[in-house]
């Protein structure tokens, strides 16, 4: 549902870090600035001039490891539990009940579950060949792309995880809620390690090095079947149902992040804390990976602990910067994508699948795509390749600033 709000202020002068804070939340401009910097960061690795040519730092870890571009996605999630916790204690501070509070999460994890399918479905048809037909119908290629539609993806993660680690989090105590995070990550690393994989009887600690060979994979394969996977991989897929569990670890991490920047300590208090137990996390998280290995299309324990810690550390930093030390240049870039996520994330991948896979224009060797074509004429002929790669995708989270610049200006903000 859009609804019209004006659009965030830039922060005045930056606060007193050494006073307590007012009666009233003050309004911290970082946590608009961090989850945009994860938007835009999701556009920069899912939309580069070429695939083949792409810097390391901006690709995924092949498997198990982690490169910059795999704390993107936890890092949002990250930020989800944050503003989940302001929000909904902002919604209990006016009157609202649990029952109220608990329709408002599975009607957002719903909305978000909807959009993240229509998004896999989009253009609701199958373009290009269609199995064997030779001269399909328009009902034959609909009738395709629903027999053939991934089920899961990153919204459908977001969703999942927003929804299980909302509703465990919406009553307790943060120590009821510590708990609760440390059963999630211990029990899926047992799952995973010691229950025997089905299709092979080989223990899941001995199954983890290969994408199709996890438990995970065979829970997917089992549920889903091969024609409603990534297409990627169909034997497994990065998104799958059983990881959207340690997920919702992320998302309680970032509620208890929440929670400890919205006290009452004084804003140096809560850096300090934020800095310290991100560094604890970290190093938890790296030690955990020399037995369950830090990979993000598992989403392991270790990669939640370890990357949880990177995005503490990194939203105190943001923080530190723009809260305290008063640092403007950026701000505004970031806030603008930190407003809209949701038009930022579905419009540019219609556009992306639009502009890749859908619309053809003349080549000189028969129809490309118009993305093949922007890049083939305005980045590949005069920059190296890597550079190149990096020149459209650049522009293309450039493109996007406009577009949601504009919907700023007007105050339209698409909010679930």
């Amino acid at each position: 549902m859009a609804t019209i709000a004006p659009p965030a202020p830039i922060a005045p002068a930056p606060p007193d870090v050494s006073a307590a804070p007012p009666a009233g939340r003050e309004r911290l401009v970082s946590l608009d600035v961090f989850r945009g910097m994860t938007v835009a960061g999701m556009l920069l690795v899912n939309n580069p001039g070429s695939w083949a040519t792409i810097f390391p730092p901006l690709e995924h870890a092949k498997w198990h490891g982690w490169t910059p571009t795999d704390l993107v996605f936890p890092f949002f999630l990250f930020i989800v539990g944050v503003t989940a916790h302001l929000s909904l204690a902002g919604r209990r501070a006016r009157g609202d009940d649990d029952a109220t509070l608990v329709r408002q999460v599975v009607r957002r994890a719903a909305i978000i579950f909807a959009l993240g399918l229509g998004l896999n479905a989009f253009p609701f048809y199958q373009w290009g060949t269609v199995g064997t037909l030779a001269d399909p119908s328009f009902l034959d290629r609909v009738q395709w792309r629903i027999e053939h539609l991934r089920v899961f993806g990153v919204l459908q993660r977001i969703a999942l995880a927003y929804l299980l680690g909302a509703l465990l989090t919406l009553r307790g105590t943060w120590r009821t809620h510590v708990a609760w995070c440390a059963a999630l990550l211990v029990g899926y690393w047992a799952v995973m390690t010691l229950v025997p994989v089905p299709d092979t009887g080989r223990m899941g600690w001995q199954s983890l090095d290969e994408p199709s060979a996890p438990l995970s994979a065979w829970l997917d394969r089992l549920l889903l079947g091969p024609d409603h996977i990534w297409v990627g991989g169909r034997t497994w897929d990065p998104e799958g149902l059983l990881a959207a569990i340690p997920a919702a670890g992320t998302v309680i991490l970032g509620n208890l992040a929440g929670r400890w920047i919205g006290t009452r300590h004084t804003l140096a208090e809560r850096l300090n804390g934020l800095f310290a137990v991100g560094a604890l996390l970290m190093t938890a998280g790296l030690a955990w990976h020399w037995v369950f290995p830090i990979n993000k299309s598992l989403w392991t324990s270790s990669y939640v602990v370890f990357t949880g810690g990177m995005a503490a550390v990194t939203l105190a930093t943001c923080m530190w910067l723009i809260d305290v030390r008063g640092w403007r240049p950026g701000v505004r870039f970031f806030q603008v994508y930190g407003t809209n996520p949701l038009v930022a994330f579905v419009g540019s991948g219609i556009m992306a699948r639009l502009t890749v896979s859908i619309l053809k224009v003349p080549g000189p060797n028969g129809p490309i795509s118009v993305s093949a074509l922007v890049y083939d004429t305005l980045f590949a002929p005069w920059l190296p390749p890597r550079v190149a790669s990096l020149g459209y995708a650049l522009a293309f989270v450039s493109l996007w600033y406009v577009i949601l610049l504009a919907l700023w200006k007007r105050g339209i903000v698409l909010k679930v």
